[in-house]
């Protein structure tokens, strides 16, 4: 973060000396000349660094769109309302938003002024490497939100007519955002162990990923004609994804043990160097903090999100089979369920042995249902720490980029090009498996489809490999805002539609024990019963509730079954989701940019 990165007053009051000679507009349309001389900027390597500091403010961060809250619309999880984007009839061009262009301008102005001769020829590409690499993190997100957008590369006067145009191909601009990304991978030079600053392999890193999503969204989206550029991207992704791993010095966390390793990467202060590339880091210190804790346990903040049991079926037993092998996996309960799973489970969601400190006093923490509608609570992010659950006080730093994303990039690149080998898998997906506990079949790629898998998820594939790299990469990334843009890619908006469902529930008027502690936690019943045991949590799934409302709280067979949850809320994928409208008002403004298809 930005903030992070300045060292005393005086270096943030010249921050502000920035902000003047770097004015930036709201709307593309509106973007004055600058204002001031850059010249003390410009002259000198401190003034290019200062300047370039600023562009990490797009970052995601504790401030804005925090990255653990970044899967809040995504088909793995149920939350208090179904989004407004996803329904029929409640989002429009009137309510979209995104069509924001101010830090183009920024980026724009520093690559076009940075050319003072004074400053050697690579300490100016190291910074122009900067300032293109963040113009392709922000041009990435717009291709992602909108498909066409205008691409460009200089900074605009207020008459140029240019900010009248329309919208140019995604071609046209990822070509360029690959451009500017090979631009920053061969110049920029920072050495950093503080994981918190853009060097070459974030660079590196990050190419890997936007050239798998545009691969994969070419190949899929046939509606496009595209499919035939597919495969170059593809191979520039695993080559990107490659050079990370066989230079970078990175490898997956295992300090502290497979049942603690992966969890460590989430709740820790500092990041873990050796698997994280990029990362915004929380810092006390500096009066930073995050509301991770307030979001992920709070009864009536944040989306309350849960995982459902369709995903979590996903998580393979820990001998490596698939849990949906086993009979009868359909009438476990959540106690049973979750025992001699993939160790990432555990340390996603409450179960178990999980434990909290209360008053410095550890104590069992299972699902609380004053939290959870599926019983499958996430706690990847929180802190264990319940004095950290209200308002922002959490104090763990959010990866941005890490390692594991790099192997399932060159892993998934790699199968969708038809040359993943063993070798490949071995050390992607099976390095992965074992850091999570799973003892078998993880020194070869699979030879078999999991029919669960295949079922409910991705019925158009037929390669093993690749049912197994989604599998794995929807696992081993959750949370982290990776999973609706991936939809988005594979084309399976479609998997929006699925039943937000939980845990299975026996039978209605018996108490369970949800962690195997002996103490009862939560009971499921129509009408409440005359003489609750103290401490256990009632929830009500009769048909209605208080006014003959509709109860949005169900089980399946009505008496016994999976728990779901609002299924009375109509819901459909429409394709046209699959990009934002153009907000109404900048269309207003430039009739040219026209509107995408079905808004």
């Amino acid at each position: 973060m930005f903030i992070q990165r300045i060292k005393s007053i005086k270096t943030y009051l010249y921050i502000c000396l920035i902000g003047c000679i770097a004015v930036s507009c709201k709307k593309l349309d509106q973007v004055p000349q600058s204002t001031a001389t850059g010249a003390a900027v410009f002259g000198s390597t401190s003034g290019l660094e200062l300047y370039t500091s600023s562009f990490y403010n797009i970052l995601p961060n504790a401030d804005t769109i925090p990255i653990f809250r970044a899967d809040a619309m995504s088909d793995f999880g149920a939350r208090t309302s179904y989004p407004d984007f996803l329904r029929p009839g409640f989002f429009d061009a009137r309510q979209s938003s995104g069509w924001n262009w101010n830090d183009l301008r920024n980026f724009n102005y520093f690559i076009q002024n940075c050319n003072n001769p004074n400053i050697s020829l690579a300490q100016r590409q190291h910074y122009i490497g900067l300032a293109r690499f963040f113009r392709a993190w922000f041009y990435f997100d717009k291709v992602k939100r909108f498909g066409d957008v205008p691409w460009i590369g200089k900074p605009m006067a207020i008459n140029d007519p240019a900010l009248f145009n329309g919208r140019d191909s995604r071609t046209l601009v990822i070509d360029s955002v690959i451009a500017d990304l090979d631009y920053a991978c061969k110049y920029i030079t920072t050495n950093d162990n503080t994981r918190s600053l853009v060097t070459k392999y974030v660079a590196y890193a990050f190419k890997s990923r936007v050239c798998l999503f545009e691969g994969t969204f070419r190949k899929y989206h046939d509606e496009y004609k595209l499919q035939g550029s597919a495969n170059a991207l593809l191979s520039q992704a695993a080559d990107a994804a490659q050079k990370v791993m066989t230079e970078g010095g990175f490898s997956l966390n295992t300090a502290g043990g497979l049942d603690k390793a992966y969890r460590q990467l989430f709740i820790t202060q500092a990041p873990v160097a050796s698997e994280d590339i990029l990362v915004s880091v929380v810092d006390p210190a500096l009066g930073i903090f995050s509301d991770a804790n307030w979001y992920w346990t709070s009864a009536t903040y944040g989306d309350r999100l849960s995982l459902t049991r369709t995903f979590v079926n996903t998580y393979l037993n820990i001998d490596g089979t698939p849990f949906t092998n086993k009979p009868g996996y359909q009438t476990m309960t959540f106690n049973q369920e979750v025992k001699g799973r993939d160790m990432r489970l555990q340390q996603t969601i409450r179960m178990g042995s999980y434990q909290r400190l209360n008053g410095g006093t550890p104590e069992a923490a299972p699902p609380v249902f004053s939290y959870t509608y599926t019983g499958y609570q996430p706690m990847k992010w929180t802190q264990d720490d319940v004095s950290l659950d209200g308002g922002k006080k959490s104090t763990n730093s959010m990866p941005l980029i890490r390692y594991a994303e790099i192997l399932l990039n060159y892993a998934e690149a790699k199968a969708e090009l038809g040359t993943l080998n063993d070798g490949d898998w071995n050390q992607t997906v099976g390095a992965l498996r074992r850091r999570a506990g799973i003892t078998g079949n993880t020194s070869s790629k699979p030879l078999t489809v999991d029919p669960y898998l295949q079922t409910n998820y991705f019925p158009a594939i037929a390669d093993p490999s690749i049912l197994e790299i989604r599998r794995e990469r929807g696992i081993e990334l959750a949370l982290e805002g990776f999973r609706f843009y991936d939809l988005v890619r594979w084309k399976r908006g479609p998997l929006m539609d699925q039943i937000w469902n939980g845990f299975y529930v026996p039978a209605l008027d018996v108490p369970m024990d949800l962690n195997d502690d002996g103490v009862l936690d939560v009971c499921f019943y129509k009408v409440m019963p005359a003489n609750p045991v103290k401490g256990v949590t009632y929830v009500n799934v009769a048909e209605t509730i208080s006014g003959g409302t509709p109860n949005p709280q169900r089980l399946s067979h009505d008496t016994y079954g999976e728990l779901t949850w609002l299924t009375t809320i109509p819901k459909k994928w429409d394709d046209k989701f699959y990009l934002y409208p153009i907000p109404e008002t900048d269309r207003l403004l430039n009739p040219k940019l026209g509107q995408n298809p079905g808004w």
